[in-house]
């Protein structure tokens, strides 16, 4: 069976820099930094207190009060960018034949304010006292459940969780879904909200976050010499797929053509990634073989770029065994500079910034990189934006657990 191509007719983004596409990508193109430090807990006894939180986002703008309550962060987030995204595509799913519309939206964590705030409840007043809304709040399927309430999709609905590598898992899985005929749309994407005490807590006693808390915009320096961790994040990033049958079918504007997807695993520790980078460098080969492309035909990589010290090595040495020479004739940027590290919904993200790349025919900076590191030397577009012909662009995400997960993007021609 002939594989149908899928294209991306919407976008929906909740982040650090702003809430909606356009908001998001014209910071990203300033190389505005969202990362300001921690004030919703007091964070002064860890190690690091800066975060990347989403500061432009009113719940009451979105939901009914009671819904406010009882709906937790990281599905709300879900469920705005979701919409954002239809809005986008001009596309109500109660106006079609909803068993063909699929939800594939995934968290890596879901809600550990909820399970913060109802021990907290416990501990003070007994269990009588935990709410019935706790199990709904924390869950990471609920999100997706939340959106195909929410817009009437009656297709398959189920979330992935996949670390860091989420959104592009659940973006990919949606892509083939639609591919093999079981879905003319999917709504696609990962949603985190994880900026908590024990999110923060966790983390720091992993090593994995910054210590520069006096410079908070400069906290996120991916490939960097001085980087020192990641900055923890929050927000949403949604696609719309959709069969090209289907788009044309209803006259919708096509934004790019999905065209490729590759996920491998590790199978090398539990934080760390293979040394040699070689889960990496088969997911991108297959992403690209997927798409039916070479490597030369790859115009720009938007890095999974965390700003860890191994991340960022490994990671550029997993580009340069793949490309070879035409490695270096690649821009590579990183998201993560400007918005932190949304963990599950970094890919979302990240992939919109892809296709407004070859929207705009502009690449997003890489900012904060002040000192060249010998054992990162691609070319990642130093701190300015940079006016180039985008017509193929990879993303790259890469989870703890060892998951590596690759899309290709590329410029619709009708």
């Amino acid at each position: 069976m002939q594989k149908k191509q899928v294209v991306i007719t919407g976008m929906g983004v909740v982040s650090p820099v702003g809430c909606g596409i356009e908001k998001f990508w014209a910071a990203l193109i300033k190389g505005q930094s969202g990362i300001r430090p921690v004030t919703h807990f007091d964070a002064s006894l860890f190690d690091s207190h800066v975060n990347g939180d989403v500061i432009d986002y009113d719940p009451l703008s979105h939901f009914n009060s009671k819904d406010a309550r009882n709906i937790s962060r990281f599905i709300q987030f879900g469920v705005v960018a979701a919409n954002e995204a239809l809005a986008h595509a001009k596309l109500d799913i109660r106006q079609m034949d909803t068993s063909r519309a699929a939800v594939i939206v995934g968290s890596g964590i879901g809600s550990l304010h909820s399970a913060e705030e109802e021990y907290g409840k416990f501990l003070a007043k007994g269990p009588g006292r935990i709410s019935p809304f706790f199990v709904t709040r924390m869950i990471i399927n609920e999100a997706a459940g939340q959106v195909s309430i929410n817009t009437g999709a009656t297709g398959p609905c189920f979330a992935i969780a996949t670390a860091c590598a989420t959104a592009n898992n659940c973006i990919g899985e949606g892509m083939r879904m639609i591919q093999h005929g079981e879905a003319d749309v999917v709504i696609a994407g990962g949603t985190e909200s994880a900026t908590s005490i024990l999110g923060l807590g966790g983390f720091c006693a992993l090593k994995a976050l910054t210590r520069r808390n006096d410079e908070p915009a400069k906290a996120s320096r991916p490939f960097d010499l001085n980087r020192d961790g990641f900055v923890m994040s929050e927000g949403a990033g949604v696609v719309i797929l959709e069969s090209l049958e289907f788009a044309k079918g209803r006259g919708a504007k096509i934004f790019a053509e999905l065209a490729g997807y590759g996920r491998t695993s590790d199978a090398y520790h539990i934080t760390a990634p293979h040394a040699e980078g070689l889960g990496a460098v088969r997911a991108m080969d297959m992403a690209i073989k997927d798409a039916g492309l070479k490597t030369t035909d790859i115009n720009y990589i938007n890095a999974h770029g965390t700003s860890t010290k191994l991340n960022d090595q490994i990671e550029t040495l997993a580009i340069k065994k793949l490309f070879g020479d035409h490695a270096r004739k690649i821009p590579v940027s990183s998201t993560k500079s400007m918005t932190g590290h949304l963990l599950g919904a970094a890919g979302g993200i990240e992939l919109v910034a892809c296709v407004m790349s070859i929207r705009d025919n502009i690449v997003h900076p890489t900012i904060n990189y002040e000192t060249p590191d010998p054992e990162c030397d691609l070319d990642y577009v130093p701190n300015v934006a940079r006016k180039m012909q985008v017509d193929v662009a990879l993303s790259n995400s890469l989870g703890f657990g060892g998951h590596n997960a690759t899309l290709v993007v590329k410029r619709y021609n009708p």
